[in-house]
Order: structure tokens, then C-alpha cells, then sequence
């Protein structure tokens, strides 16, 4: 009797506890209810919990393909260059005279390249071929070739080269303006001789301006361009002039430079867009040389004050600074003050963006320029000059036509028959490189033609090295620049 009475006692209980559980609950539940009911929680943030499913990544992104696509068409590039060592002296009197001559050895430098065509042309970086004297290529598969060069060009870092080969695998270009922050790339080049070497990363920035290449070469000054993409795929020496794909495969950047204080890679690495390395090559193939087009104006960044002062919303553009006397921009009214917006369809977000996007034209080619002024918008179209102030094609000169004259500091080439015609002149000798030496010292510039010394005519470069070799004195020299303009200068020999 005890035993049930204690079993109904703890039933009894149990029942009451249920009972009070329940009115509990129903009374948080109200009031819970009553508390999302009340208005200030009319919007209640869409917080959820982070389970399992939510930290996995919408889609499963695969690099294979895109992989299989490039890793056939990258291939190893090695330079052989001669490297100057220790001064030797030919005999102990040289030696007690300080007559010394420096000593050569040869020295390799490696890298990657793209191969962009079937037929066997290859996209690297400047610097990787730079000096080169033989140009040695690895397939993937193992087959090697020696490269020609078919054209450098330092102001982008880019050469192009050709192999005599068939049916090889190459990359399709993409467009680099589609390229978004944040987006997959993946990196593919022969870091350290590791052949084949694929790495992922994400587009970090656009548009990155690190001031990597030089202004000036063999006493020759050079307008850089540079405007890379930035990504945070791992590239370092020996990635030099690899690709930089989309995850479809295509080519979208030529890796080119990483910003380390050790020399290897410490997370950030820059690659040409692609839509600047079309143009390039294009025009590696058809000139020998790319053909830079200039609008003539001295630039910087629009910040807020002049952004304020123009009317501007947005602190986009940039700011016309100053106009190039017989450029471009004077000829198509630019003027001082004006802040370029647009380049064709293009938004233009700063200087470094405005080059590239100019980069991408040739001299004569017109192209709409949208700029602000006195806080009107309006379209204004420009025939883009080159460097010397013209829109005629700038064509190598044939290495065996040109002659070194030290003496002047200058390397002489012959005259066109396009310049002869458009200056109305029959000949001449125009300044091709311009080093330290008499020539620069006076003031002429790389491009300047002369026509006569001491009046005697001038119809080719031997001519100049001839009269220089039986003169004495004061010398006077007669010219024209590939604008037109007449030039004298005189110095004594």
C-alpha cells in the first residue's frame, strides 16, 4: 500500500511539473510574439545562424579546365646575354696607362611565354629577351626551338617571337575591361625553372600604376605604360611573361612584375591587360614596332577640389594640366582646364587608366574624347599624333642602314621615302638613338633630320660620317623635324 501511495505521490508531481512547463512556455511564446509585434521592430535584420551549408562556398569553382587550356600554350624562354665582367689589360703598359677593356661573359636569363598563335608566336616581357643574342623556347611537351624577335617594346614591357613550328595549342584572348575585383584568375609560368606551374588568386585591384619600368634608355627617354591588373595569384622570378587566365581559359593579363622586399613573392603581382597586348602585338607584326599615340597633354588625377570646382559629382577624370604645342589636343581644342571623362565608350578613372586607354590606339586613328568644361559636358573629337607630332607610321630602321657616330653621341638612319615626300625633301640622315655626346649637348632631339652640314647636302647617313671625318673647326648643321619645323645648330669638332 506504502509502494503505491508513493508511485501516485511522484505521478502527482510529475503531472504538476508538465503543467507549469507548459504555462511557461506559452508564456514566453506570447510574449515573444507580442515583442515582434510591437513597432519599433517593423524591419527586423535578416540575421540567420551561420550552419554548415551557409560557409560552403553557392558553386564549386574548378580551375581545371581553364588549367588544361593553359599550361600547353606557356612555354620556357631562356636568354642568353652578355654580361660585362672585370676590366683586363691587354699588356702592363695599358695597365700602368689605365687603358683598360672590359671583359664579357655569358649569362642566361629565363621566363615564360604565351603562345598566341597556331604558327608559332609568342608573347613574353621585354625584359625577359632584352639583349638577348639567342633565344632558346621549351614547349611543354618537351620540344625545344630557338626564337627570332620579331619586335620589343620597352614603353609596355611586351615582345613578340616566333618559332617555326605548326599546330601548336595557344590561348584565345579574352577582355581585360571585364575583368572584375574580386574575381578568379589563375597564374601560369615556370617560377624558379618549375615548369608548368599553375597558382589561383583573386583580381585585387585594376588599373595599378608601381613605376617599374624606366623613363629613360640608352639616353633615350620613353613614356611607360602602366596599368596593371593586380592579383594576389602567386608569380615569382621566372613567372616573368606567363599568362594570366580567366576561369574560362582565356587570356586576360601577361604577368610581368611582383612588389617584394625579399624578391620573391609576398602577395601581391601585376600582369598587362590583355586588351593593351592585342594592340602591341598587332602592331609587333605589322611595323617591326608599336606605333604610340599621343593626345598631346600634360595630366594628373582629379581630386576633390577639382572635382568641386568642375561641378562633378563623382571624383573621376583627369585633369588637364597643360597642352603640347602642335599636339593633338591643340589641334582638336582641348584646352587647359578641361577633365577628360571618357575615351570612346571608356570611363576614364584616372592617369594611369587615361594611358592604357590611349595605349590602345594608333597615330591618326580618331577617338572620341568626353570632357568637362566650365561645368558643361561635351564630345570632342581627336586625330591622335605620335611622338613626334605626326600621325606617319614610325618603322624601324634596317640595323645594317644605320651608322654609329660616337663622336656625335648618335646613331644615324636613313630617311623614308614617307618623310622625304612630306617634307619635300630628297634625303638625309635622321637621328635615330640620341646618347651623351655633341649632338644632345646643342639641343637636338632623337628625330631631327639632317639635311646639310657646312652647307654641303646630306643624303645619307655615310655622308655625315664623311664630311665629320674631313672637318675641323666649327661645324654647322641644317635640318627639319617631322613636323616641319627648321632647325640650325652649330659646335666645333
Amino acid at each position: 500500500m506504502k509502494t503505491i501511495k508513493k508511485f501516485l505521490s511522484v505521478f502527482a508531481i510529475a503531472l504538476l511539473g508538465a503543467g507549469t512547463a507548459l504555462t511557461i512556455d506559452h508564456y514566453y511564446i506570447s510574449k515573444i510574439s507580442d515583442y515582434r509585434s510591437e513597432s519599433n521592430i517593423r524591419n527586423p535584420l535578416p540575421v540567420k545562424f551561420a550552419g554548415l551549408h551557409s560557409l560552403l562556398p553557392e558553386s564549386n569553382t574548378d580551375f581545371v579546365s581553364a588549367a588544361q587550356k593553359g599550361v600547353p600554350a606557356v612555354v620556357y624562354i631562356e636568354s642568353k646575354v652578355r654580361i660585362e665582367g672585370e676590366r683586363t689589360y691587354s699588356s702592363i703598359w695599358d695597365y700602368f696607362n689605365g687603358q683598360s677593356q672590359p671583359s664579357e661573359m655569358e649569362g642566361e636569363v629565363s621566363g615564360s611565354g604565351v603562345i598566341v598563335s597556331a604558327d608559332g608566336y609568342i608573347v613574353t616581357n621585354n625584359h625577359v629577351v632584352d639583349g638577348a643574342g639567342k633565344i632558346e623556347i621549351t614547349l611543354n611537351n618537351k620540344k625545344r626551338y630557338i626564337a627570332k624577335v620579331i619586335g620589343k617594346d620597352p614603353e609596355t614591357d611586351l615582345a613578340l617571337l616566333k618559332i617555326e613550328a605548326t599546330n601548336l595549342p595557344y590561348l584565345e584572348y579574352g577582355n581585360s575591361d571585364n575583368l572584375q575585383v574580386g574575381q578568379w584568375v589563375l597564374a601560369v609560368g615556370n617560377p624558379y625553372n618549375l615548369t608548368s606551374t599553375v597558382t589561383a588568386g583573386i583580381v585585387s585591384a585594376k588599373g595599378r600604376n608601381i613605376d617599374i619600368l624606366p623613363r629613360e634608355i640608352a639616353s633615350r627617354k620613353i613614356y611607360p605604360i602602366e596599368s596593371y591588373i593586380q592579383t594576389d595569384a602567386a608569380v615569382n622570378p621566372g613567372n616573368s611573361g606567363g599568362a594570366l587566365l580567366n576561369t574560362s581559359g582565356q587570356l586576360v593579363g601577361i604577368n610581368s612584375a611582383i612588389a617584394s622586399n625579399t624578391g620573391s613573392y609576398t602577395g601581391y603581382s601585376f600582369a598587362i591587360p590583355v586588351n593593351l597586348v592585342r594592340k602591341v602585338v598587332a602592331d609587333l607584326l605589322q611595323y617591326g614596332n608599336v606605333q604610340h599615340a599621343f593626345i598631346g597633354v600634360s595630366i594628373k588625377d582629379v581630386d576633390e577640389q577639382i572635382a568641386k570646382t568642375a561641378g562633378l559629382t563623382n571624383i573621376d577624370g583627369v585633369y588637364v594640366d597643360s597642352i603640347t604645342p602642335e599636339g593633338a589636343a591643340k589641334s582638336a581644342g582641348i584646352r587647359q582646364g578641361d577633365i577628360i571623362l571618357k575615351v570612346g565608350d571608356q570611363d576614364v578613372n584616372d592617369a594611369t587608366n587615361l594611358e592604357e586607354l590611349v595605349g590602345r590606339y594608333r597615330p591618326g586613328d580618331k577617338v572620341n574624347l568626353t570632357v568637362v568644361r566650365n561645368g558643361q559636358q561635351m564630345v570632342i573629337p581627336v586625330a591622335l599624333r605620335n611622338l613626334d607630332g605626326t600621325t606617319a607610321v614610325v618603322l624601324p630602321a634596317v640595323k645594317s642602314d644605320v651608322v654609329d657616330i660616337s663622336q656625335l653621341g648618335a646613331s644615324l638612319a636613313p630617311v623614308s621615302d614617307e618623310e622625304k615626300q612630306r617634307l619635300n625633301i630628297s634625303g638625309g640622315a635622321k637621328v635615330a638613338q640620341l646618347n651623351a655626346g655633341t649632338l644632345r649637348d646643342i639641343g637636338i632631339h632623337r628625330g631631327f633630320i639632317i639635311t646639310k652640314i657646312d652647307h654641303q647636302k646630306i643624303n645619307s647617313p655615310a655622308d655625315v660620317k664623311n664630311i665629320l671625318s674631313k672637318t675641323s673647326g666649327g661645324v654647322l648643321v641644317e635640318g627639319e623635324y617631322p613636323d616641319g619645323m627648321r632647325a640650325y645648330y652649330a659646335f666645333g669638332m
